[in-house]
This record gives C-alpha cells, structure tokens and sequence, in this order.
C-alpha cells in the first residue's frame, strides 16, 4: 500500500458522515474492523505493527490512526491484541476507552494505558458505551499449539470462571454486528446469535489443521463452517475475516462463496476489499 493510500485510509474513516440507522465498516486485514456511525467510530482488534512475514502492510502507522471512540480486543494473540499498536491508538485518541477481556485487563494496563480508560468485559454483561450497546459472547480458541486445546481459556477468579476469549456484539445505528474474535464453533453459539437477531457477522475462515497446529497456529472455523453458522443463525449478512495475512494461515473467500451457492442460496456474503468502505442501513438484507 502506498502513503498516499495510507493516508486516504484514515482520512476516509474520520470524515466519513452516515445517516441515521447506517453503519461504515472498513476491514483493514486479518481481524481488523472499523465501525463508524454518526457519532461513533469503533475499532475492534486493531492490527497496525509492521509484524514479521504479514503479507498485507498496515492501514496506517498506529499514532497516525483516524480518531476513536472505543477499542476492543477479543483476546491477547498479537494479531488481535497488539503491543506494538495500542499505545500509538491511545496517543492518537486520548479520550478512548479499550475494552478487552477481564483476565487481560493487566495486559493493557502494561502497556501504558491509562487504568481508567481500560475496561474489562464478560460474557452475560450488557455494557453501554454511549450510543453503543456491547454484548460479549464466549470465544472458543487457544493460545498456543501443540498440543492445541480449544475452550474458553477460563481463569479462575475468586470463585468464579473468567472467559479468556471473546467475541462482541455491538447494536450501533440501530445495526447488530457480530464480531467473532478467534474461535470455533461450540454448543449454544447459534442460539445465542440467533435470539439476539445479527444483521452482519464477521467471522473467520482459515480453518484449523494438525500440520499448522505443529508450527504454533491455533486454528478457528472453516469457510463452510462459517457459512453454516450464519445460515443456522439466521445473520443476515456474513463477512469473512482473518484470511490473507500470513502465507501459513491463510483462508479461501472463493471456496466459501462456491459453498454458499451450493448450500445457502439465500444467505447474502460480501467479500471485503482491503481499507475499502462498504455501509450497511438497518433494514438492508431483509
């Protein structure tokens, strides 16, 4: 990507105006998403460091960043929970509030961040960030491989059971949008998407193998696995992520478009152009 793309990247997220009841979104690689509305403009696991061996560069240099509101981690691998990335989003954007799983709430804080702009979240917890409404759902992932082991990466906190890994729902502009974070499909999921009614899910679509677990890779869904649960969930638009950063990890949007012809006809996928915007108004889909 060019500066001057880079530039025309953040310029158009921070001066992107939407009508009521519509929702910008702008995918900037691996799991990457901002959300704007009117009034609010959201990151959710903002990956901007120069990484070694990513394919895709970064959208902008973090301290460079479009001004924002809020800024969610669904979990600490780097490519979701970025050392190199979060203090330059907290330099550019004083004022924003970083929400992350309640076991890494230290994680942020090690990292310069202010204590009282860092909010730890759970699953069952209704938080209400403004315009926004936040929902967290538990993420089914893993740390580290091998031997890869899939759960809810529970601390145990005085008692209780703290989920590791999330993912988010965010009703913003009226628009509900699931973001996935890293995982793989456990029992309840579907039901939990589908009572709460998901116009948009981003979801991943690299898959999981024995081979890339050996090399430390924990996998997540597939691509047919992805169109099933949006079907089974009744999201009315899917979005696929966390494909085409890394050239052991990569995912097929091409596989996953052929699957949805030949399985869910009636199921709407919109494969994302990287820093490209694309909106969505309530009623879209329907």
């Amino acid at each position: 990507m060019r500066l001057d793309d880079m530039r025309d990247v953040a310029r158009d997220i921070a001066a992107a105006q939407l009508p009521p009841h519509a929702v910008a979104m702008w995918w900037l690689g691996q799991a990457s998403v901002v959300l704007r509305s009117s009034g609010t403009t959201v990151f959710i696991d903002p990956f901007f460091s120069r990484y070694p061996d990513r394919l895709v560069p970064p959208p902008f240099a973090p301290a460079t960043a479009p001004p924002a509101d809020y800024v969610l981690c669904t979990h600490e691998h780097v490519d979701h929970f970025d050392p190199q990335t979060l203090p330059g989003l907290a330099q550019a954007s004083p004022q924003a509030l970083f929400v992350v799983p309640l076991p890494v709430v230290e994680q942020a804080r090690a990292l310069g961040l202010r204590p009282e702009n860092v909010l730890g979240t759970q699953p069952g917890e209704v938080v209400h960030l403004g315009a926004i409404t936040l929902f967290s759902v538990p993420a089914c992932h893993g740390l580290k491989a091998p031997p890869a082991v899939y759960d809810f990466g529970f601390e145990e906190r005085e008692g209780e059971n703290l989920y590791r890994y999330l993912g988010y729902i965010l009703e913003i502009a009226g628009v509900r949008i699931y973001h996935a974070g890293d995982t793989v499909i456990y029992d309840g999921l579907v039901e939990r998407l589908r009572e709460l009614e998901i116009d948009i899910a981003f979801l991943p679509i690299n898959g999981r193998s024995y081979f890339r677990e050996q090399q430390d890779i924990v996998g997540n869904m597939d691509e047919r696995e992805a169109a099933d649960l949006a079907a089974a969930a009744g999201v009315r638009l899917l979005v696929p992520i966390h494909f085409e950063m890394f050239a052991a990890n990569q995912g097929r949007p091409g596989t996953l478009i052929d699957y949805i012809q030949a399985h869910h006809p009636g199921l709407a996928c919109l494969i994302p152009a990287h820093s490209r915007r694309f909106t969505f108004m309530k009623g879209d889909g329907r």
